[in-house]
C-alpha cells in the first residue's frame, strides 16, 4: 500500500520561502517505480498541477506560473519528494498535495486525474 504524508506548509509573507516535504509509507523499490507530483487548490478554484518529476528524477514538469520559483525533487532512497518554494506570492496560497500515479506515466504530468495515490495536503498561505 501507498501512503503519502505531505509537511512543511505554513504561513509566510510575500518573497519568502517555504520547503514542502511529502513522504510515503512504502518500499524504495515501490517508490522508485512512481511519478510524483505537487498539486495545489485555493478555495473555489480546481485543483492544479504545479510540478512533476519522472521516477529517477530525469525528467521535471512545473506550471508556467511557478517556474523558476519552485523545485521538485525526490530521494528514492528516503521515499521523499520536496517542493522547494521561494520568492511566493500570495496567489500561491492554496492546500498543497503530493501524488503518486505508478509507471507508465500518464502523457501529461500534471493532470491530477492521472494519479492514483494522494497525501492529505498542507496549507500554504502567503500574505502580502
Amino acid at each position: 500500500q501507498v501512503q503519502l504524508v505531505e509537511s512543511g506548509g505554513g504561513s509566510v509573507q510575500a518573497g519568502g520561502s517555504l520547503r514542502l516535504s511529502c513522504a510515503c509509507a512504502c518500499s524504495t523499490f515501490t517508490y522508485s517505480r512512481y511519478c510524483l507530483g505537487w498539486f495545489r487548490q485555493a478555495p473555489g478554484k480546481e485543483r492544479e498541477g504545479v510540478a512533476s518529476i519522472s521516477p529517477i528524477g530525469t525528467n521535471t514538469y512545473y506550471a508556467d506560473s511557478v517556474k523558476g520559483r519552485f523545485t521538485i525533487s525526490r530521494d528514492n532512497g528516503e521515499t521523499t519528494t520536496h517542493l522547494q518554494m521561494n520568492n511566493l506570492k500570495p496567489e500561491d496560497t492554496a492546500m498543497y498535495f503530493c501524488a503518486a500515479q505508478p509507471i507508465p506515466c500518464a502523457l501529461s504530468p500534471m493532470v491530477p486525474r492521472s494519479y492514483v495515490h494522494w497525501g492529505q495536503g498542507t496549507q500554504v498561505t502567503v500574505s502580502s
